[in-house]
């Protein structure tokens, strides 16, 4: 790797779209004060927990969810049959012993005495309903994750049978994410689907009080909860797309908890007596995702090569994480089965040989032009992206999107060349992060077909040893590096704000429990 060459011109280029990022937010921030003013005195409450987070949860059906931000939100009212705890070992959940019958079969005894937040008895009959709605319906988001799902058979009230179409080495991984939110299946029966997203009904420890989309979750305590009594009267989410109104919120004290803090705003929190910042390291990698669809500029091997090479990331982790982040050339990071340890904490950067390449790609410079969408709450770093891409003789047109509006174009995947996105890991597993490249699953998004790649994934699926299913995970890492479907820019680390009403240690997974947060000793 070429040894990074800081000049003059750079920095002023790095201060300069870090100043104007600044700018832009601190206008859009004063217009959502003045919307959310009169909200601050929701923290003054002990029984009251508030938390400000960038991006809203899509709805309140957790199988039609496909964000992190939704299910950090959504744990906290639908239960699964088995949950990770904050070191993400399996527990039980709804669930409270399980055993693997056979090859496909596995069984699972149901927790006693749980009731939906209706009144309504949690039994093997919403087990069967809620994972063979989701292994069956491919309109759903989480639908590819439980696809393999065969049946669901109901041995008795208490008892369940799962059986997968093949061998499936990730059932327990699956259970205890998002698509595994157990439904009530008498309520949805008897009110319907539309009826039951406007009066969610789970088993969790908060219940349903109001959603206003773009603005905030309110949840109240279940006080039948199978698991003790909660420790909030109230949880509230709010949705504050802007760093800079995040910061000033949890200044004012309108929120205990602040999410994406960024690094120009770390010293102005801990400068505050009651304030204080909260780091730990997530499983999201940002990354650049390419379309391949013939006749894309970046279907081009070479164009995809220079890409990678032009882009400083260890500059972007200095520049605008504020050292929060560490390089890496695979999305699978350690703590996540499959991680290859060669490509991590590794870069490439060589702005010369990017130029070199681009060149033979056949654009003079300033001819190839690319469109980069991202969601808001990455604008600095694509911003920095793009100026270095410039640099390498690149035309690049940023997209920047409010994330609902990203949401919406990742679900139709209607991106055009490039997007970027930070992709976070509950599977905990490579297959989290590789199945898109699977040829049906890249369909319309990038259009990636390695036919080496492909035996390997749908192998992997199905490989029940884990010493070999590890190699063939590591194995495709080893063909991306060169192929390049993706450039990984960083593994993030999660930057949280709180208030000294709270005890708060910050998950891995990114999930919100709240009753992993504590109110503070007075």
């Amino acid at each position: 790797m070429k040894k990074r060459q800081w000049t003059g011109l750079w920095i002023t280029l790095l201060a300069m779209v870090m100043v104007l990022s600044a700018c832009g937010g601190g206008s859009k921030g004063s217009e959502n004060n003045t919307a959310s003013e009169g909200s601050g005195s929701e923290a003054t409450a002990s029984s009251t927990l508030t938390i400000a987070a960038a991006t809203d949860i899509e709805s309140f059906d957790p199988h039609n969810n496909n964000n992190t931000a939704s299910e950090a939100v959504l744990v906290n009212v639908f239960d699964y049959l088995v949950k990770n705890d904050s070191q993400q070992k399996k527990v039980p959940a709804l669930a409270t012993s399980w055993e693997q019958v056979n090859d496909t079969t596995w069984r699972f005894k149901l927790r006693e005495g749980v009731t939906f937040h209706n009144g309504d008895p949690f039994t093997s009959a919403d087990v069967k309903f809620t994972l063979e709605r989701v292994a069956k319906d491919n309109t759903l988001k989480q639908n590819s994750y439980f696809k393999n799902i065969v049946e669901v058979k109901a041995v008795d009230e208490h008892t369940v049978d799962i059986i997968t179409e093949g061998p499936d080495p990730l059932l327990l991984n699956r259970l205890s994410k998002m698509g595994a939110g157990m439904l009530p299946a008498k309520y949805i029966a008897d009110k319907g689907m539309d009826a039951f997203l406007k009066e969610p009904v789970g088993t969790g420890p908060y219940k349903f009080s109001k959603w206003t989309k773009d603005d905030r979750v309110e949840l109240v305590k279940n006080d039948k909860y199978f698991g003790g009594e909660p420790k909030w009267n109230e949880v509230v989410f709010r949705v504050i797309p802007e760093a800079s109104t995040r910061v000033s919120e949890l200044l004012a004290g309108g929120v205990d908890v602040a999410a994406s803090i960024p690094s120009t705003d770390i010293a102005r929190i801990e400068g505050e007596a009651d304030k204080k910042i909260v780091k730990a390291p997530i499983q999201r990698v940002l990354q650049l995702i390419f379309r391949q669809t013939e006749g894309s500029i970046t279907a081009d091997p070479k164009v995809r090569e220079a890409i990678d090479l032009a882009i400083d990331k260890q500059g972007i982790v200095d520049s605008i994480a504020g050292g929060a982040g560490i390089v890496t050339r695979t999305s699978v990071t350690p703590g996540n089965f499959g991680a290859d340890p060669s490509l991590y904490k590794t870069s490439l950067y060589d702005l010369e040989k990017a130029k070199q390449l681009l060149k033979e790609a056949g654009y003079a410079e300033g001819q190839a032009e690319m469109t980069i969408s991202v969601s808001s709450q990455y604008k600095e770093q694509a911003e920095v992206v793009a100026a270095m891409l410039d640099q390498a003789g690149f035309k690049i047109n940023l997209d920047v999107l409010e994330p609902s509006a990203f949401s919406e174009r990742y679900s139709s995947k209607s991106f055009k060349e490039i997007f970027m996105i930070g992709i976070g890991n509950s599977l905990f597993d490579a297959s989290n992060n590789y199945n898109r490249y699977m040829v049906e699953e890249a369909k319309g998004e990038s259009d990636y077909n390695n036919p080496e790649v492909e035996k390997l994934l749908q192998s992997a699926l199905v490989n029940m040893d884990p010493e070999s299913r590890e190699k063939q995970y590591q194995q495709v890492q080893q063909i991306f590096a060169v192929e390049r479907p993706a450039v990984y820019l960083y593994q993030m680390e999660g930057v949280y704000g709180t208030n000294d009403k709270v005890n708060f240690a910050p998950r891995s997974d990114e999930m919100f429990y709240a009753d992993e947060i504590t109110p503070a000793a007075k």
